[in-house]
Parts: structure tokens; C-alpha cells; sequence
């Protein structure tokens, strides 16, 4: 069983999920090509990646399918390798280029529909970003993970890294850049990977689409270790990127406590780390749930909140937890 053991998680323990296996790619021999809308296509080895500008960078992500009761497709890591920024400049990326589409070298059989009318294409797995989003400094082609190579699970010779966004953008196996005007509409990023929910809209529940992009804001309290007279509730906060105002747990009916934060773990996209002491618990069956807060003032989400949500993807509800003291 995967447990969280400090800040970074082990590479052997880091969670990896894929939908066409675990492709094995020729470090000496790797490619990564730059094509489509850009005034000079590329085709760079991976000695020419790392003789640019390095660049480190915490992150954590889940899987959008991260979900109560487990929580286990979740993990923290360094990341090492060169900013995406720096080399759509090298190839010019042109004034039309509006998606930026990844394309891994994993790939397998698809039944692609339409209108009644099935076509068995093999596809990669692709996933897009927008314009501003590409060439913002935050997305990494990352080559190295808690200063080791990355593994074959962890998507080597080379990966993306979108900082706050979920697990499935940060394409492993990276082996394709391509830049184009049009909408990207893959199986893994327009019909696998959505959240459909209601909102009221002048009294009206009104049905919406959008794809799994940025995480949600979500914490939730992993274990609880006692020791005498105290128990030290220890969870896991993680988010976007946009700054913390607090983490908080309540116990039963009672108010909502501020817990602390691992200094550790204080980077803009790492996990939070938090811990909470409890003083003198009464014996008996309790009811302990943590929620987080940002600057803006967005709050962790009840289930209630979220009772319109109709896809399981984007679980970031409040999760209260049982828990018996004995005497």
C-alpha cells in the first residue's frame, strides 16, 4: 500500500496511470519533434534538451479520477528539465498557432464513432493546451524527476509537466509537439476526460461540458496516529497553484481549527502537507473532515455542493473521516 512518507514521493512510488500500456523509447535514439504552425521545425535529441537552460520545479498533481475513499493517485515530486517556453521560441511559434497539442509515443487501437458509422483507427495519446497557457514559463519538458532520470513508469526519456493541472495533461513519453489553429478533439481530451454538471441559471438547471483542466481545490486528512493524550491529524492539500489562506479540520459538531502546514511543502504547486493537534480526545465513535480556503476566497466544496456533478472526475468534496478512541 502506497503511503506518504514525507515531501517527495519515491519514484517507485509515484502514481502512474495510462490507457496504451508502458512503451519502451530508445533514450539514445529519442526525437522530440516541433511541428506544425512554428517558423522552424525541430527535431531535438535529448543531449540538446539538457544543454539548455535547466530548470527545476516543484509539483504535485492527482489523477482527475482521484477519488474518496482511497486518495491514492496522488504524489509530490522535483522535477527537473527544460521550460517548454524556451523551445516553442527557438522553433517561432506563428501569430495563427492556437493549440498545442502533446502527442506521447503511446498509442493503441481506437473505435472512433460517427453518426453510426465506426472507424478502427490507431491513435496516440494526445492532449492540448491553449495558446497562452503553452507559452506561459510554467509548462516543463521534464527529463529528470527527484534528481534521477525519469523511469520508464514515470514516462522516460522525457514528459510534460503542467503545474496545477491534472495528472492526465502531463503527458508521459512525450514525443510530439504540434502547433495548430483548430480544436484538438482526441478521445482522451474531448470525450474521455469531462465533467458534466448542473448549474441554475435564472431558476433553470441548465446542463454543462467542459473539459479536466486545472485541479480543483481539495484536502483531505489521511491518517490519524495517537499519541497519549493526543492525535495528530495529518492530511494533504492541493490545488492550482493559487495561494493558501488556510486548511482547517473540524472534529464532530465543533468549529473549524486552523491546522499547520509543513514548511516543506510550501512551493506554489507542491502538495500541502498539514497537521492538526487534537488534545484529549473523549473516548468514543468522531467524525473528523479538513477543507481548504484560498485568497480568493473560494472554499473546499461539501458533497451537497456538488450534488449536480454527475461525472466522478474532479472529486475535490469535503471527506469526512470516522474515527473510534478508545479509552
Amino acid at each position: 500500500m502506497r503511503k506518504i512518507s514525507g515531501p517527495f514521493t519515491p519514484p517507485d512510488q509515484f502514481f502512474t496511470t495510462q490507457h496504451y500500456g508502458h512503451p519502451v523509447v530508445d533514450p539514445t535514439s529519442f526525437r522530440l519533434k516541433i511541428s506544425g504552425l512554428v517558423s522552424r521545425p525541430l527535431s531535438l535529441g535529448l543531449d540538446e534538451l539538457r544543454a539548455m537552460r535547466r530548470t527545476e520545479l516543484v509539483a504535485g498533481f492527482e489523477c482527475s479520477g482521484n477519488r474518496r475513499p482511497i486518495q491514492g493517485l496522488i504524489s509530490n515530486g522535483r522535477w527537473t528539465g527544460v521550460p517548454l517556453q524556451t523551445v516553442l521560441d527557438r522553433a517561432g511559434v506563428k501569430r495563427e498557432a492556437r493549440e498545442f497539442v502533446f502527442f506521447g509515443a503511446d498509442r493503441g487501437e481506437e473505435q472512433v464513432e460517427f453518426r453510426g458509422q465506426t472507424f478502427p483507427l490507431e491513435q496516440q495519446f494526445g492532449r492540448s493546451l491553449p495558446r497562452e497557457k503553452a507559452l506561459s514559463a510554467d509548462p516543463l519538458l521534464a527529463y529528470a524527476f527527484n534528481g534521477e532520470p525519469l523511469t520508464r513508469h514515470q514516462g522516460s526519456p522525457l514528459r510534460l509537466i503542467v503545474p496545477g493541472w491534472y495528472g492526465v495533461a502531463n503527458v508521459k513519453w512525450l514525443a510530439q509537439v504540434h502547433v495548430q489553429e483548430e480544436d484538438y478533439l482526441g478521445k482522451w481530451q474531448a470525450r474521455w476526460y469531462r465533467r458534466v454538471e448542473g448549474e441554475l441559471i435564472d431558476g433553470e438547471l441548465v446542463w454543462k461540458e467542459r473539459s479536466i483542466t486545472r485541479m480543483q481545490l481539495k484536502s483531505f486528512i489521511a491518517r490519524v496516529t495517537r499519541v497519549g493524550n493526543r492525535c495528530h491529524v495529518f492530511g494533504v492539500a492541493l490545488n492550482d497553484g493559487t495561494s493558501l489562506e488556510a486548511i482547517e479540520v473540524k472534529i464532530d459538531d465543533g468549529p473549524w481549527r486552523p491546522a499547520t502546514v509543513d514548511p516543506a511543502t510550501r512551493d506554489k504547486y507542491s502538495w500541502k502537507l498539514f497537521n492538526y493537534v487534537w488534545e484529549n480526545p473523549a473516548p468514543g465513535e468522531h467524525a473528523l473532515v479538513s477543507r481548504a480556503r484560498d485568497i480568493t476566497g473560494k472554499i473546499q466544496p461539501t458533497a451537497k455542493d456538488l450534488e449536480n456533478k454527475k461525472t466522478f472526475l474532479e472529486d475535490n468534496a469535503q471527506f469526512p473521516r470516522t474515527l473510534m478512541i478508545t479509552s
